[in-house]
């Protein structure tokens, strides 16, 4: 899909109704769109620009695919011109294989160092759509305000969320375990505050986190 130079990516007039999905008409017929449906309820725009979901009024999804890296630079100014026009929070999911590892850290110094955006690691589209998912029900439910929800959650943590978690810097599985029974969420995690993490898996491993998802 061609992007034109003076196309809008800011929320404008995108207004996602809770527990909804609004994703860029390029994706129709992938398996993220057939792995969505049924789960949440997914809709399907063609101008959104820059954007290839939105979560919410307020946060979007950038997907950055395996061809998309080895491809070359087109991905890493289309999140530079991103973060520079746009006012959305934006979360970046990047396919991590590998074929696609050996730019993994170039593309996660640029996405979390450079632009302060939040980078989230999948194997593939079917680990992404349940990100999406978790992402989707975490935004949808306030689960500050009910300590029964957010120990549900994090119960019902899907494997493609844990074997995430276990990705950051630092972290193996159980303190992943101990991350996702403490917060229930990747949502949540990334809006952590650096004393919060240390009470869970100590100073060294908590300020990893921190720079890796919330710089």
């Amino acid at each position: 899909m061609t992007t034109k130079a003076n196309f809008p990516v800011t929320a404008g007039s995108i207004v996602v109704p809770y527990g909804h999905v609004i994703g860029n008409e390029k994706w129709r017929g992938s398996e993220i769109a057939q792995r969505l449906q049924g789960k949440i309820r997914l809709m399907f725009e063609g101008d959104l620009g820059l954007v290839d979901f939105h979560l919410s009024n307020r946060t979007c999804i950038l997907y950055i695919s395996e061809a998309d890296l080895v491809a070359g630079d087109e991905f890493k100014r289309r999140l530079v011109r991103f973060r520079n026009v746009s006012s959305l929070g934006g979360i970046v999911i990047v396919e991590k294989t590998q074929i696609s590892d050996q730019y993994f850290l170039a593309v996660q110094k640029l996405v979390v160092l450079e632009l302060g955006m939040v980078l989230l690691p999948v194997a593939n589209q079917g680990e992404a759509s349940q990100l999406i998912i978790q992402l989707v029900r975490e935004q949808s439910k306030d689960h500050n305000s009910n300590p029964f929800l957010r120990k549900q959650c994090s119960q019902l943590a899907e494997p493609s969320v844990f074997r995430t978690v276990q990705q950051i810097p630092g972290v193996g599985k159980t303190k992943a375990l101990l991350l996702l029974q403490q917060f229930g969420s990747i949502h949540r995690l990334c809006n952590t505050s650096v004393k919060e993490l240390e009470l869970v898996v100590g100073q060294t491993v908590a300020q990893q986190i921190y720079a890796f998802l919330c710089s």
